[in-house]
């Protein structure tokens, strides 16, 4: 089938390559001319044939607002558009509200894999009605890792992104404490190689994970993350996470107290953020900031 991309950033272009292997044809748009298939978003929408889908990966908030408001005025009835960018949650039905208006279906998608997703594929997280779900079908199919799992329709609008925000809290609370315990191993003077005490975690404990793989890949190249600061940045998803848990009367003490720590590493050169920001940078290519 024929999708069109807009964004195509660390994450938007090398979905574009894995939609292509899987068979299918992208028409991608970015405002980096030297990446882009087409110069607009009028161009794009003109050279995909009608009924359309479009797929945004650009920032959440006022980025992903203005291409939808642009999108509403080119699009056809009958056209689909997913954002699969970190939008909040409650954006989607005012967006699944404005795009209905103009006869044209909205799915919210949260996306993981970060920077392997090119060749491990993508979990994907998406919601809207079955309809519009079923008109993008081929290319989760195309983006998912192979096998069964990877990939679910986890409700009606809005819960995609909101499934997606309860991810990255978790994911928040798994590298904190993967953090503290490398923090404490260096603490001590009986532990000697704490870079091996984690490999030797990678197989036969209940806490193996790919986090730990990644903890290892960033020691193999830093062992003792001297070249790192103690800062880590926060995505706003973690936030969100924890404003839902109080909305809902949830209690979320590992995953607000993992927020909360990555304040504090703004305010001194934390140990524990060095770790917290080598894992964001394994697996999401995020920037890092060097001593």
């Amino acid at each position: 089938m024929e999708l069109g991309l807009v964004g195509l950033g660390k994450m938007g272009g090398n979905m574009r390559e894995r939609i292509r292997r899987a068979g299918h044809t992208v028409v991608g748009f970015s405002h980096e001319a030297d990446v882009a298939d087409v110069h607009s978003l009028k161009d794009l929408v003109d050279t995909l044939a009608a009924p359309r889908v479009v797929w945004l990966m650009v920032p959440a908030g006022a980025a992903t607002q203005s291409t939808v408001d642009e999108l509403a005025e080119l699009l056809s009835p009958g056209d689909v558009v997913v954002d699969g960018g970190n939008s909040r949650w409650t954006d989607d039905a005012r967006h699944a509200e404005q795009l209905a208006a103009k006869g044209i279906g909205f799915v919210d998608c949260g996306v993981s894999g970060g920077v392997w997703g090119l060749e491990n594929g993508y979990a994907l997280m998406y919601g809207g009605d079955a309809e519009h779900v079923g008109r993008v079908q081929p290319i989760f199919d195309a983006l998912k890792p192979a096998g069964e799992f990877g990939a679910v329709h986890a409700g009606k609008v809005g819960a995609g992104h909101f499934a997606k925000m309860v991810h990255n809290g978790i994911e928040y609370a798994m590298m904190q404490a993967f953090a503290e315990g490398w923090e404490l191993l260096e603490a001590v003077d009986e532990v000697t190689d704490v870079r091996e005490v984690f490999r030797s975690w990678q197989e036969g404990t209940v806490i193996r994970s790919w986090l730990l793989d990644l903890a290892v890949r960033a020691l193999d190249e830093d062992e003792h993350l001297a070249q790192l600061k103690g800062y880590a940045a926060d995505s706003g998803e973690g936030r969100w996470t924890v404003e839902a848990a109080i909305d809902n009367a949830v209690p979320l003490p590992a995953i607000t107290a993992s927020l909360f720590a990555r304040f504090s590493s703004r305010q001194d050169d934390s140990p524990q953020m060095k770790m917290i920001a080598a894992l964001r940078n394994q697996f999401g290519g995020h920037a890092v900031e060097s001593k």
